[in-house]
């Protein structure tokens, strides 16, 4: 038994059997098989060289019949690569691998050719050096076959358990990271956890996880080299665990835990019809955070009230081309029919610190987090913005809509995109289009600039929401995608805080509304603070909202305040850190819900 300690990053346990999911762009671990699947490995092996030496013969008769002069010389590349797959001095390393070492086919690939690549490159001579790209071409290209099996494997899976065979064990994925558009794409009849080496508590794929349902745990070291096809394990999302091998004894405690949480989520759904209300009265709204709109019967059945964000970049993430008005309106459109009169709050795009936006653009940013995204995205790419503006207005005539502009760091950037929503709506009145033309605007406070100059910026708009996963960032200077320093990221740090407290007092004096959507809102320590300090709005993934919804019921106004005040005093005596800010939250949360947390620990 192998445990791995990582980061939940979405909960829940299952218990079930690895698939792994390699990437030809990364390095490949290495990983062992079992002594009875190296015949396997051989044959996947074979099927590779099979698949590039039929590859390769078709680009090398191309190149010959329609590339003019120049197609006889690049035929003759490939048909060296042809003559490197039949070349036992290459070939007979990679197979020695498997049964020498009881490796997978891929690694004995990528070690093989890189080691000759390697090679190559200490070499002087020019006519050995140029063969290293020969090299590095090959290992792409066969590995690409091995794993682009492995990929449809998994989409043949997919189709079998639709189809009603394999319906017993869970699935789940292993891989070095996962985007949010993989992510995305997982049949969960057939994927039911995963598991990376990489990743951080609120990178995007964390979030579509949480959005999803999907029990994961990110930022497990050394994980691809210890997992191997078909291998039991078990995925902690609460502990932040993955178990390889798990024992007897391992497998029967969490088998309890999770008739446990059955138990404790049938009480759970019975709050989800009761007002969001506190022991004295005071209403809360539980709003969701969503990706798609098919997620909003589930946020329902949850009990959220509405939706307090909705992350429109998935409508560009998941696919090449930029989405038309059309496309955004549909999307909006049936948010707001399947609200039947809830409140939808839209945040424009926050595009510009990903791989979409850099892959277009000539000259890809340093920096891309510090540089043109989210709102200054918007503004420098007029057209898409406005296309995007137009569409909300549209979907805005049936039911009522918020809009909510990221990344927000002066009040001119406020009155920019304001300017811009006027002129479509100018727009669409010349041409008898109908929309809400009292539309809210609102600004995500996310960075430090934005909740110092709060005040300023209350005179521009109707309603602000703290997003502390990038206020956090900002704030602490700690990348929240990277495992590296993941322990240093902490919402409850006293700067976040005392941030947090101040927006709070310049809503209450302004007259505004003060929400979060962060994801620190979905925990329930975490809540307490939040309504001490005076928010009246929370909103978090569909999951959160039952636990939260008890949370409110459970106290007084006066408790949360009086929890905030001695927070506070820890802020200001502190060390300068969150750990103690965090520790008594918990404490206080746990004693009000106590099934709320499960125990904490391991297994040796």
């Amino acid at each position: 038994m192998r445990q791995l300690q990582g980061i939940g990053v979405s909960p829940g346990i299952v218990i079930g059997r690895v698939f792994v999911l390699e990437d030809e762009r990364q390095r490949i671990p290495k990983r062992i098989v079992a002594a009875g699947d190296v015949a396997r490995e051989h044959q996947r092996l074979d099927a590779a060289i099979q698949a590039s030496i039929d590859e390769l013969g078709l680009v090398h008769n191309t190149a010959r019949e329609q590339m003019g002069e120049g197609g006889e010389q690049a035929a003759k590349i490939f048909q060296v690569h042809l003559g490197m797959l039949g070349d036992r001095a290459l070939i007979g390393p990679m197979r020695a691998a498997i049964d020498r070492d009881n490796v997978t086919a891929e690694f004995a690939v990528f070690s093989t050719l890189n080691d000759w690549a390697d090679r190559f490159r200490k070499m002087k001579d020019t006519a050995f050096t140029t063969k290293v790209n020969d090299l590095e071409d090959l290992s792409m290209r066969l590995l690409r076959h091995l794993i682009g099996g492995q990929r449809t494997k998994l989409q043949q899976l997919s189709r079998e358990r639709r189809g009603g065979a394999h319906g017993g064990e869970a699935l789940v994925i292993v891989a070095t990271d996962l985007t949010p558009s993989q992510t995305a794409g997982f049949d969960r009849a057939t994927v039911s956890a995963f598991g990376t080496e990489l990743g951080g508590r609120t990178s995007h794929t964390s979030i579509v996880a949480r959005a999803l349902g999907i029990p994961a745990v990110v930022g497990c070291e050394d994980l691809m080299e210890l997992a191997s096809d078909g291998q039991p394990i078990v995925v902690d999302g609460d502990r932040g665990l993955i178990i390889l091998d798990p024992e007897p004894a391992v497998l029967d405690e969490y088998r309890g835990r999770l008739e446990q949480q059955r138990v404790f989520k049938l009480s759970l759904d019975e709050l989800a019809s009761l007002p969001s209300t506190t022991r004295d009265g005071t209403a809360i709204s539980l709003l969701g955070n969503i990706e798609f709109p098919l997620e909003i019967p589930t946020l329902l059945a949850c009990g959220g009230d509405g939706v307090g964000l909705y992350r429109t970049e998935f409508l560009y993430l998941a696919r090449e081309t930029e989405p038309t008005e059309e496309e955004h309106y549909e999307a909006y459109k049936e948010c707001v029919d399947l609200l039947a009169g809830r409140p939808l709050t839209i945040r424009t795009v926050d595009l510009g610190a990903d791989k979409y936006t850099q892959r277009q653009a000539e000259q890809p940013e340093r920096n891309p987090m510090l540089g043109l995204r989210s709102i200054r995205y918007c503004l420098k790419n007029q057209e898409m913005f406005r296309a995007q503006l137009r569409a909300i207005l549209r979907a805005s005539a049936f039911g009522p809509i918020k809009v909510m502009f990221p990344l927000v760091t002066s009040v001119g950037e406020i009155r920019q995109a304001k300017w811009h929503l006027r002129e479509v709506m100018e727009d669409l009145h010349e041409q008898g289009v109908k929309f809400d033309d009292r539309v809210a605007i609102g600004i995500m406070v996310e960075v430090p600039s934005a909740a110092l100059a709060a005040d300023s910026m209350a005179s521009e708009v109707t309603f602000f929401s703290i997003g502390t996963n990038d206020l956090t960032q900002y704030t602490l200077a700690v990348d929240r995608t990277n495992e590296r320093v993941a322990g240093m990221f902490n919402a409850a740090h006293p700067a976040v805080v005392r941030l947090i407290r101040d927006v709070a007092r310049v809503g209450r004096r302004r007259g505004i509304e003060v929400s979060c959507c962060g994801e620190a809102a979905g925990d329930v320590e975490y809540a307490l603070l939040l309504i001490g300090l005076g928010l009246r709005s929370l909103s978090a993934t569909s999951a959160s909202i039952p636990q939260l919804k008890r949370l409110v019921r459970s106290v007084t106004i006066e408790q949360c305040e009086r929890i905030a005040r001695r927070a506070m005093t820890i802020v200001s005596g502190g060390d300068g850190g969150g750990e103690d800010v965090s520790r008594y939250l918990r404490e206080q949360a746990r004693s009000i819900v106590p099934d709320a947390f499960p125990n904490a620990g391991g297994h040796e």
